[in-house]
């Protein structure tokens, strides 16, 4: 037993749910079903079993995403889940983790809803780099709605209250049904056709996400998005969200809040405009004030005054500055002078003429002491050539041999012994005058001292 391998139920439970987490089906996933046991826990948590006829699951929503739901869950309500699924591993139940929960009438077109969201967001149809600014006094204003809807009345009644002056276009669209989309699309690319046309406003009232899905379609989005005019989106309430509201350069909940937003609001620009004369004019006599001020300080100074007086102490300071001048040039001139010779009578000492006579000059005293120092040395080395060379002769074997000695040689060995030979050898033996070749006839052996 004890070699048989085992896992504890910890460890099964841990390696399943592992299994779960690397599974991308699993990671974000919709299910369809039916609620039971549903209740909400204290903290805000909801846990419930989602069912069909077949199967049923757990599952559970944090408070964190039940509080973006726009209805109450209840027993037997028919649901759509985007969810993950894992394993609860204190119990080993599989469950699911809901992210976003759906009534099951509106499951299509908000599925649908999502994906394009999703798709046009990853190609950067929703940045705000790409939003183009309202102008903030458009001479023309146009709207792309339904003709005879209650979200045109409103647009042009808010204009007309809060701007008169702007002209407003409008253009004609099918804002409900099956060519709803096509229909704002080719509007939008209509207005755009328009010279001077500053701002435009696309919307419609209030309805079901049925009602408004022609401002959720593709075309309608990528329209937005290349048009040349900004955009304000007014579609439906201010809880309604449309994909056309994500691409729009600025969204108004409602059309009477995206015709405030078009325009300014004409009574707030006369208030301003009150506001900035009133801050101009009192710019302006603060500026007066100061300068009769400055102008009282310029009369009554000495200078205006006394004018005889000040020229009569500029004609003193004139006679000063202009001797002090004299004075001052008379000596800047004789400095430079002075600077100027003690600088030539360098550059005569550097010249490279003075430099060349010197240097032969060294030159030449340089060789005399070389040569003499050379014949101090020439004698001192014969000298000791001289003395050396007395010491050789007095050693060298030539001289003793010129007085009857000779060097006896075996091949090329000098002989020294009489036991470096045997009777027979051939020796050279050198003499002061040749060399003679002999062979040894017999030898005797004799002690030094003998």
């Amino acid at each position: 037993m004890s070699e048989q391998k085992y896992v504890t139920v910890s460890a099964l439970t841990k390696y399943i749910r592992r299994k779960f987490d690397v599974d991308p089906h699993l990671r974000d996933i919709w299910v369809k079903g039916e609620l039971s046991n549903f209740k909400i826990h204290s903290r805000g948590h909801m846990y419930f079993t989602l069912k069909d006829e077949n199967a049923r699951i757990q599952g559970v929503m944090f408070n964190g995403q039940a509080q973006n739901l726009k209805f109450r869950p209840e027993n037997g309500m028919k649901v759509i889940l985007r969810a993950e699924i894992t394993v609860y591993e204190p119990n080993g139940n599989y469950q699911l983790y809901v992210k976003e929960m759906q009534p099951d009438g509106l499951g299509s077109l908000y599925l649908a809803y999502e994906e394009l969201k999703k798709k046009l967001s990853a190609e950067g149809l929703f940045d705000e780099k790409y939003k183009k600014p309202i102008p903030a006094f458009p001479k023309q204003v146009g709207v792309i709605t339904s003709p005879t809807g209650a979200a045109v009345r409103d647009i042009l009644i808010t204009i007309k209250r809060r701007y008169p002056m702007t002209k407003v276009i409008i253009l004609p669209a099918l804002v409900q049904g099956v060519n709803a989309g096509k229909s704002v699309s080719q509007a939008i690319s209509k207005a755009n056709a328009i010279e001077d046309l500053d701002v435009l406003i696309v919307g419609r009232g209030g309805g079901s996400i049925e009602e408004l899905w022609a401002f959720n379609e593709e075309i309608v989005a990528r329209e937005i998005f290349s048009s040349r005019i900004p955009i304000i989106s007014a579609i439906g309430h201010e809880t309604d969200y449309t994909i056309a509201d994500f691409v729009a350069d600025l969204r108004a909940p409602t059309p009477t809040g995206a015709a405030e937003l078009a325009v300014p609001h004409f009574a707030d620009l006369a208030e301003r405009l009150s506001a900035r004369k009133t801050r101009l004019v009192r710019a302006i006599q603060e500026k007066v004030s100061i300068e009769k001020e400055r102008l009282t300080n310029k009369r009554n100074s000495y200078a205006f005054r006394y004018p005889k007086q000040l020229h009569a102490q500029k004609e003193q300071q004139l006679d000063l500055l202009t001797e002090r001048l004299l004075r001052e040039g008379k000596r800047t001139v004789t400095y430079k002078n002075d600077r100027f010779i003690q600088l030539k009578s360098r550059l005569n000492q550097v010249h490279p003429r003075q430099q060349v006579k010197r240097a032969f000059d060294d030159h030449h005293q340089i060789m005399k002491k070389m040569a003499r120092e050379m014949n101090i040395l020439f004698a001192h080395k014969n000298s000791q050539f001289q003395t050396i060379v007395a010491k050789l002769n007095a050693l060298s074997p030539l001289t003793i041999m010129e007085r009857g000695y000779s060097l006896v040689y075996k091949e090329d060995h000098l002989v020294k012994s009489v036991n470096q030979l045997t009777n027979g050898d051939e020796v050279f033996v050198r003499i002061n005058d040749g060399s003679l070749h002999c062979k040894v006839l017999g030898k005797e052996e004799r002690k030094l001292n003998e």
